[in-house]
């Protein structure tokens, strides 16, 4: 749980860049690519990511200055990337705006439980980041350049000079 907007605002930077330069490395063929019937596919993944930010900060009051849409309807990757940063940026603009520390001890009805504040913005990042880690393996299955958010990656590696993992 968040205690300051500080915090939030550090993880918020390297978490957002992160998950915008994941979507930089998707196509638009693979946005619809099904791998498998039970498996999202990488647009909606995308989406859901974009339509959170939206969503959830909605539920303690802040207004999320993105496309009111809850599922992916055919947009290219330029447009989600200009989605999602537009999103990333307002979250910060709202918080600061409209939040003080205090704020992050107030309760909000979230799915039926209440959530202190602090509590939704770790989930939010959480959230994304789950979200994140599903669009990596189904980018690695349609051979899809990834990225390391909290670590090297394979091709990482052989850049380095070291050994890859088998």
């Amino acid at each position: 749980m968040y205690r300051t907007l500080e915090d939030f605002y550090s993880d918020w930077s390297y978490e957002s860049q992160s998950t915008l330069n994941l979507f930089k490395n998707l196509t638009d063929e693979s946005l619809t690519k099904v791998v498998h019937p039970n498996v999202r596919t990488l647009g909606f993944l995308a989406w859901h990511i974009i339509h959170t930010q939206q969503e959830m900060p909605a539920k303690m009051g802040l207004k999320i200055d993105i496309k009111e849409q809850e599922d992916y309807s055919g947009e290219t990757v330029k447009e989600l990337c200009e989605a999602y940063e537009k999103g990333a940026k307002s979250i910060v603009e709202e918080l600061k705006k409209n939040w003080t520390v205090d704020d992050l001890q107030k309760e909000d009805n979230m799915y039926g439980d209440n959530w202190k504040r602090g509590t939704t913005l770790t989930i939010l990042i959480k959230h994304e980041a789950h979200h994140r880690a599903e669009m990596v393996v189904l980018m690695r299955m349609l051979g899809l350049p990834v990225i390391g958010a909290y670590g090297p990656t394979k091709e990482d590696w052989a850049k380095y000079g070291m050994p890859t993992m088998k």
